[in-house]
């Protein structure tokens, strides 16, 4: 075999450039098995240097299975690489493991990809061939036997990925066109209101803290009495939790009712929302 046809059979198998794959069968004396070797250290070299870059860009992935819905965040360094067919190749099948292993980073990291390597090996490849930062984000997977999940995407990329993902779940007995439609329709409603929690109560309590600190910092100098001041306090934070709870938010869809209004109204008996999840890039 002469040396252009392994170079030719080397980038095949690695997806490395001609110059990498060319100075890797010189260094090898032809050793196909050796040069592979050689690009796939070389290629943690490079990988190493790019990760203490930023990565905001990216995108999500969405995944179903029957009773089984799961999200992954994939962040690279700029939208360009995000519409990069081998980056959106990688992120599709890496989505689906995600879906099999339900989230579980550790095991996902370890599992084998299609060629036959585990995804912490892929990764590594992917980010010296592309020469971006490339990292695991954020994930999620709802599994329910009872539940019913659904799923909206927004600002889609290609098919399954997006720039914001969400995923709801609601119990009910039923499963009727006015579910069907209440479900896609809350899915968009998070997307677009972003709450914290489904209830106020639920709110964690270092988020509430956090926002008394600004309301505290933001009344110090307005020159009013300290009792005006903790009644104007509480009640900015009495809003603060009715704005980020899902139940009382504003229905995207008729904002003079609110989400808990809404079900109040279907009138279907044990309706109720069990989980959400918002997931978007760079936030």
């Amino acid at each position: 075999m002469s040396d252009i046809e392994k170079i030719k059979e080397l980038r095949q198998n690695t997806g490395a450039g001609f110059k990498d794959c060319s100075a890797a069968i010189k260094e090898s004396k032809g050793n196909l098995e050796k040069a592979a070797e050689i690009l796939r250290v070389k290629g943690i070299s490079k990988a190493s240097k790019k990760m203490s870059r930023e990565a905001k860009e990216g995108v999500i992935a969405l995944s179903k299975h029957e009773n089984m819905v799961s999200v992954i965040e994939v962040n690279c360094e700029t939208d360009f690489v995000a519409k990069n067919e081998d980056f959106i190749k990688f992120v599709k099948e890496l989505s689906d493991i995600n879906l099999k292993c339900k989230s579980d980073v550790g095991l996902l990291k370890k599992t084998n990809m299609q060629n036959g390597k585990p995804v912490d090996e892929n990764l590594i490849a992917i980010i010296a061939k592309i020469g971006e930062k490339i990292t695991l984000g954020r994930s999620k997977t709802f599994i329910s036997e009872k539940n019913l999940n659904f799923s909206y995407l927004h600002r889609v990329v290609k098919d399954n990925l997006s720039k914001l993902a969400v995923i709801v779940s609601l119990n009910t007995n039923q499963n009727n066109d006015k579910i069907k439609l209440f479900g896609k329709q809350l899915a968009m409603h998070v997307a677009a209101s972003n709450p914290i929690a489904l209830n106020s109560e639920d709110i964690n309590d270092d988020i509430i803290k956090k926002e008394q600190e600004l309301i505290t910092e933001e009344l110090k100098s307005s020159g009013k009495p300290d009792e005006i001041v903790k009644k104007i306090s509480l009640g900015k934070i009495n809003k603060f939790k009715e704005d980020n709870s899902l139940l009382n938010q504003p229905w995207v869809m008729e904002p003079k009712k609110k989400v808990k209004d809404i079900i109040k109204e279907m009138d279907i008996k044990d309706l109720k929302i069990e989980n959400f999840f918002r997931l978007k890039i760079g936030e």
